[in-house]
């Protein structure tokens, strides 16, 4: 799953015999990829979509696994662009039912983040170590200054594209004093992670650093992607589906 079709361009030409499937005004393409049978869909932005595009592969495909591939804000310390974060856990930054619910708490079930599964997300920590080993010196230099540095930890999800410094350094103290420690934000992998645990389904997810969730973060946005994020992409999920056993 990826939200734009930049970020998972290079992937559909991977599979072998891709059948086209519309359902829920989505296009999931179903092929095999290294002898593995697997769907590739677009999300579409946010998070109700994302959370109607995860309910649809898991009712209607019956998924066995989830992984999402994307970009996003950096926002923790020495989270820098062109890094990779891999997900422990999401939590929803803009959730606030207060004062029923603590800040942040899930109404109905006591709890703030759900976790990605420990086993998957260690396949997709070890094919982004082994896909991205080196790659840096490839890209353009003006988008990718250093070899990207991967991270595992905790990303914060919610449906407003962050580019103000301000509103940035705000959103991570809140969540800091929380207890929670953020390391990117984008807008689609919480509500992913909600309905992977609905469901029973094991959910990983990787994002490439695309800008800093500031003023900067329209500037060269396309390119980023194209040149950086969807080769990251390609390069990681084709070493998670050969590393990943088969079920």
């Amino acid at each position: 799953m990826s939200a734009l079709l930049d970020e998972q361009r290079g992937l559909l030409e991977q599979l072998v015999n891709p059948q086209r499937v519309k359902r829920a005004g989505r296009t999931f393409w179903c092929g095999q990829w290294a002898g593995q049978n697997v769907v590739l869909v677009l999300t579409k932005v946010g998070k109700v979509a994302a959370a109607t595009t995860t309910t649809v592969l898991v009712e209607a495909f019956g998924v066995k696994s989830v992984l999402f591939t994307g970009v996003a804000g950096g926002v923790g310390t020495g989270v820098k662009v062109g890094d990779v974060v891999v997900a422990d856990a999401f939590i929803q930054h803009d959730l606030n039912s207060a004062p029923l619910f603590p800040r942040y708490e899930i109404p109905l079930y006591g709890r703030s983040t759900f976790d990605c599964d420990p086993s998957l997300s260690a396949v997709l920590l070890e094919a982004a170590r082994t896909g991205l080993a080196g790659v840096g010196e490839h890209f353009h230099r003006s988008l990718l200054l250093e070899a990207p540095v991967i991270h595992r930890g905790l990303i914060a999800s919610g449906d407003q594209f962050v580019c103000d410094p301000s509103a940035a350094a705000l959103m991570r103290a809140d969540l800091q004093a929380a207890g929670h420690e953020p390391l990117a934000v984008e807008m689609e992998g919480a509500a992913v992670a909600q309905v992977c645990h609905d469901f029973g389904v094991p959910f990983a997810a990787m994002r490439t650093i695309s800008d800093r969730a500031d003023a900067q973060a329209h500037l060269d946005f396309s390119d980023f992607v194209n040149q950086v994020a969807s080769p990251y992409a390609l390069a990681v999920v084709g070493q998670f589906i050969r590393l990943r056993p088969q079920k």
